[in-house]
């Protein structure tokens, strides 16, 4: 089995810094949350023919690769699902 060092060597190689990444049991949480409920939004959208919704979606599975700071995923997180709600036809 390969060593931290050996991993981080891996990792940079690749372009990846390990130390930039926060994979916290909050932050994964969240991007399953967000992720679920921008799947939904995504396939509800192309069904209906929503951009709105379909924007919103895509938004929601996207963003968790942006921001690293949990309290911002949740804050963000929540801000755009709330727009599904309030940001009707």
């Amino acid at each position: 089995m390969p060593s931290q060092q050996d991993l981080s060597t891996i990792l940079n190689a690749y372009g990846v810094n390990p130390s930039s990444m926060n994979f916290s049991w909050a932050n994964i949480m969240a991007w399953l949350i967000f992720g679920i409920i921008g799947f939904c939004a995504f396939n509800y959208g192309r069904k209906e023919r929503n951009y709105r919704a379909l924007t919103i979606g895509i938004v929601l599975m996207v963003y968790p690769y942006f921001v690293s700071n949990t309290l911002w995923l949740y804050v963000l997180g929540t801000g755009i699902s709330s727009l599904l709600y309030f940001w009707k036809d």
